[in-house]
């Protein structure tokens, strides 16, 4: 008889549901790369009553003892999110010897640990495609594809709100309080926006891809987070001005001597970057390898059927060990110890933008300030711009400088009596070569 494996799924929201039309649609081929069909046997959902028509074949719960106690359930496919109680239940799936699929951002950057542990000890897997990108393959490429490289750096778009957000700044010319609503409007963004636009979702992400590509445990504190909520339309002008697109951006750099250091950020890039091009709500990973080169990942980073395109891809692996008992082929890759980067040992270039007093030796006086400091000027732009009478802003971009000197020479700065305000500093990604 043809083996089925059979699944219970923990949520039936965006994602689930797309779960269970990937694999309604591709059911045929599924069984043919598998050899084995694979069954949704049980859903737990919060309300009973909801009709759901894409489940009319298919047994409903609210009560996990259904799942995690029924013998048959080989997998269990968690999408409820949030830490708890979808931490608990996916470590009682595993104790009770069931695989475990999830895109639980959250979980996976703080207790990753705590579930690859369980996972080993019971002899199951533990995948978690879709906690980043969405749709785009990112972990599976780190942990196999690219397991030949030492990966130096990684970095990338990984949140589609602030995306989208600065998309329409840039494009639009909208300030960043529309572009904030329509994002609302338009369902990409909650209606408290914080994990979005503060950089908590992108610095849960970076955590997670900078654990696996530099075979270490970076914990969520350990990833210094700076969000869009500063970024005005003056800041988009000036970067267009100047060549540049503004992103959020997860950075991740492994250097041997300075350490690891991960960060999330807005960051001025070049429009000649390959990240420069990709707009609204897609998401893209660069990533750099000793043996590779530069490599990109590009896609949906949210939606239905994307993110359900990557939480059917674990399933089908789970389902491909099931079928041929190899639990457990790629393990938790977090095994060596290295040094963390301070962040103000890390080095850029940086724009800052200045509210100064429109009268002679300003310009001098900032300067003095700047080389006082050690910061070197690659250029400087003084404009009437964005001001009241008898003020003007300068604009600066410096040469790369370590981050504890820009943050000197702005303090100096903000103490000068010719200095009305400092209104931005953001980080600027250099031309790669």
């Amino acid at each position: 008889m043809e083996r089925i494996i059979k699944i219970g799924l923990l949520g039936a929201g965006t994602v689930g549901s797309g779960v269970v039309k990937v694999l309604d649609m591709n059911r045929q081929q599924i069984v043919e790369r598998v050899g084995a069909s694979i069954e949704l046997k049980a859903v737990l959902v919060r309300n009973m009553k909801r009709k759901r028509p894409y489940l009319r074949n298919v047994r409903l719960t609210d009560d996990i003892e259904d799942i995690l106690t029924d013998g048959e359930i080989d997998v269990v496919v968690e999408l409820m999110g949030g830490i708890e109680p979808a931490k608990t239940y996916m470590l009682r799936a595993m104790e009770a010897g069931k695989s475990v699929v999830t895109a639980n951002k959250d979980v996976v950057a703080q207790f990753g640990k705590e579930m690859f542990d369980m996972a080993s000890k019971k002899d199951v897997d533990f995948l978690f495609e879709a906690s980043v990108g969405g749709g785009i393959p990112i972990i599976t490429p780190l942990k196999q594809c690219l397991t030949a490289n030492r990966i130096t750096e990684i970095m990338g778009i990984v949140n589609g709100t602030t995306n989208y957000m600065l998309t329409q700044m840039m494009e639009c010319g909208k300030s960043y309080e529309a572009a904030l609503k329509e994002a609302q409007e338009k369902g990409y963004a909650e209606a408290d926006p914080s994990a979005d636009v503060d950089g908590l979702d992108a610095a849960r992400k970076a955590a997670i891809l900078a654990s696996i590509a530099f075979n270490m445990r970076i914990h969520l504190d350990d990833v210094s987070v700076e969000g869009i909520s500063r970024i005005t339309s003056a800041d988009i002008d000036y970067a267009k001005d100047l060549g540049y697109v503004v992103k959020l951006l997860a950075v991740g750099k492994n250097d041997a001597d300075a350490g690891v250091d991960v960060r999330v950020h807005p960051v001025l890039l070049p429009k000649s970057h390959p990240l420069a091009a990709v707009n609204g709500v897609y998401n893209a990973i660069f990533v750099r390898g000793n043996a590779i080169g530069e490599a990109m990942f590009y896609g949906q980073g949210a939606g239905s059927l994307p993110t359900a395109s990557a939480v059917v891809s674990d399933i089908i692996d789970v389902a491909r060990d099931i079928v041929h008992h190899t639990f457990g082929k790629v393990r938790c890759t977090c095994f060596e110890q290295k040094k963390l980067c301070p962040i103000a040992n890390t080095s850029s270039s940086y724009y800052v933008r200045l509210l100064v007093d429109d009268k002679p030796g300003v310009l001098g006086a900032i300067a003095t300030a700047f080389g006082n400091a050690g910061v070197s000027l690659k250029s400087v732009i003084q404009t009437r711009r964005n001001v009241v009478e008898d003020h003007a802003e300068i604009v600066a971009v410096t040469h790369i400088v370590a981050h504890a000197r820009i943050e000197e020479a702005v303090r100096v700065l903000a103490g000068l009596p010719v200095v009305d305000e400092v209104r931005n500093m953001i980080r600027v990604e250099n031309e790669r070569g």
